[in-house]
């Protein structure tokens, strides 16, 4: 029902994650991430978000993403018909589909990047995310969108696009997340929304507000 990237950015340290759905809602339903945890996306045709949590919990306490993942999936009744994937801080990277999954249903990943997706209208939605976010260059927000775009181009989820979503997190930055929570056209929406943000007044006024390496900052 959904695709998913979830990635670091070599350049700053920071994670972020984009996904896109035929349902509604998916950056509230799927992606999860803090900087001293890495980044998750728990999704499925019944998605936990308390996986989501667990996993970050894990992997913030110091366990790798493979074991997180299997830690958090191995007592869940209900996991067949579930999908989690997981990046540690260190760039180390796991994913389960369940069983039940619909198809296609899968996962790619590389060094520092997984993609995940089910009730796709073909693998190649991975592999033309997957590829894309490897090779395109510039900003770490615009290459997570631009491997959504791939999806999408490459077949995307098998009904369509109805929400999409951006999470990107850093200790020098606020938690940055948009999401296009209904759409016929979520894609295009989260890009316009990303531009938007990238100029006064938001962006300026996000230099004010309290980060992890700054957390009394307070600027108007």
């Amino acid at each position: 029902m959904t695709y998913s990237i979830l990635a670091r950015d070599e350049k700053t340290g920071r994670f972020g994650g984009a996904a896109a759905t035929g349902s509604f809602c998916v950056g509230g339903w799927v992606l999860r991430g803090d900087p001293r945890s890495g980044m998750s996306a728990s999704q499925g045709t019944a998605p936990s978000t308390l996986w989501g949590e667990a996993v970050l919990a894990r992997m913030r306490g110091g366990m790798e993403a493979t074991a997180a993942v299997e830690a958090t999936v191995r007592p869940d009744t209900g996991r067949d018909f579930r999908q989690l994937a997981a990046l540690d801080p260190a760039g180390g990277t796991a994913a389960f589909t369940g069983a039940q999954s619909l198809p296609a249903c899968a996962h790619r990943s590389a060094p520092g990047v997984i993609v995940a997706g089910n009730m796709l209208s073909g693998e190649a939605v991975l592999e033309g995310a997957l590829e894309t976010f490897l090779s395109t260059t510039g900003a770490f927000e615009d290459r997570l969108l631009a491997a959504l775009d791939a999806g999408e181009t490459a077949g995307s989820d098998s009904r369509g696009l109805l929400s999409s979503a951006l999470l990107v997190v850093g200790t020098d930055i606020a938690p940055f997340t948009l999401r296009i929570d209904y759409s016929e056209t979520p894609l295009a929406d989260l890009h316009t929304l990303l531009g938007r943000v990238r100029n006064a007044p938001y962006h300026g006024w996000l230099d004010g507000v309290p980060t992890l390496d700054d957390p009394f900052r307070a600027k108007v």
